[in-house]
């Protein structure tokens, strides 16, 4: 089944956006810890009881300002508060995915960045489980060459410790420089995975930032997905989260039918 839903609340608080969600005939919401977890665990509860009452599936984004590659002890530890801070919330919410943004290479080989971050992951892995959390760390597909986080690192990660994967299909077409073939990609995934749309600005250096999404621009990703039809959550980054995911899901509809 493909799922499809906005990133954030846009602004009405994670209450009124579930519920926008659900009016608006959307399947999913990714709640944004961006700058920070600052929601109490009550408040995380009620809005899990709210999207279960109206359906509505629940994903995570831990804050940006992680570096589980990071050789400063005090950058590490805050690194991996903000992951288990963010998992506490999504366990409350009943949310299972719970994304973020690995770290970065800087001066280290990427083998050396890869096999640290591996190292966090396991670790945080360990702690999860014996907090009884119902969550998934699933690092995200990033949209420049100088951060860690290609296809490749992300799905070696999956193999290696059992992790998720958030699969940035605009972030891959921003790396990439738009040299992209979703049916090779699709092929790599397993039949059930988590990942972000939106329209991409890019340069040299990759991801700009992301801009509104075309109908022209999801189709191609469209087509393939509904030739498989995998168990996929697309969640919605453009400027417009809610109207965007709204337009992916006519598009999705158009092409099931033809």
């Amino acid at each position: 089944m493909i799922k499809i839903g906005p990133a954030g609340s846009g602004g009405l608080g994670n209450l009124k956006g579930v519920a926008r969600c659900a009016e608006m005939d959307l399947d999913c919401m990714e709640v944004e810890f961006t700058y920070g977890v600052r929601m109490d665990l009550k408040t995380a509860k009620a809005v899990g009881t709210l999207a279960r009452e109206k359906g509505i599936l629940l994903s995570v984004h831990a804050p940006y300002y992680i570096n589980l590659a990071s050789e400063e002890r005090e950058k590490l530890a805050a690194s991996k508060k903000r992951i288990l801070d963010a998992c506490q919330r999504a366990h409350h919410m009943g949310a299972r995915n719970v994304v973020f943004h690995a770290g970065f290479y800087q001066t280290r080989s990427a083998e050396k960045t890869y096999e640290r971050i591996q190292k966090a992951i396991v670790g945080l892995q360990k702690q999860i489980a014996r907090r009884m959390w119902q969550v998934q760390l699933c690092p995200e597909v990033t949209g420049k060459p100088s951060q860690f986080g290609s296809l490749e690192e992300l799905l070696r990660l999956k193999k290696e410790t059992g992790c998720g994967i958030t699969v940035d299909f605009s972030h891959l077409y921003a790396r990439h420089q738009g040299d992209i073939d979703y049916a090779r990609i699709l092929k790599k995934l397993p039949k059930k995975f988590h990942a972000h749309f939106s329209g991409i600005e890019y340069g040299l250096k990759g991801e700009k930032k992301h801009i509104r999404t075309t109908s022209k621009f999801f189709e191609p990703l469209a087509r393939e997905l509904v030739k498989r039809n995998p168990d996929i959550t697309i969640i919605s980054e453009s400027p417009k989260p809610y109207e965007d995911a709204v337009m992916m899901k006519q598009v999705i509809r158009r092409i099931s039918k033809e």
